[in-house]
């Protein structure tokens, strides 16, 4: 299933990613910081979207007190809790 995210508060504008099997994949961001979020995407590529969720929840970029990294958690985060109900 394509899940696509609106983050706030950060540079990227979209977080698009395929749920399949309860596992990231094709995970593509509009906007933010291109090597970080290439970087993050490869590393994500196939791991357990909860696994996603407790390792990138929280983290921050700067002053602020959200990231991409974090927004992508979140939004994967609420994506699961809906698929559970």
């Amino acid at each position: 299933m394509e899940v696509q995210l609106k983050p706030r508060g950060v540079c990227s504008r979209s977080i698009t990613m395929d749920l399949v099997d309860g596992k990231v994949h094709n995970i593509r961001f509009t906007g933010g910081c291109p090597g970080n979020t290439m970087g993050l995407s490869r590393m994500l590529e196939g791991m357990e979207a909860e696994e996603v969720v407790r390792r990138l929840k929280g983290v921050r970029c700067g002053f602020k007190s959200t990231s991409c990294p974090d927004q992508l958690a979140c939004g994967l985060e609420e994506v699961l809790a809906r698929q559970q109900k």
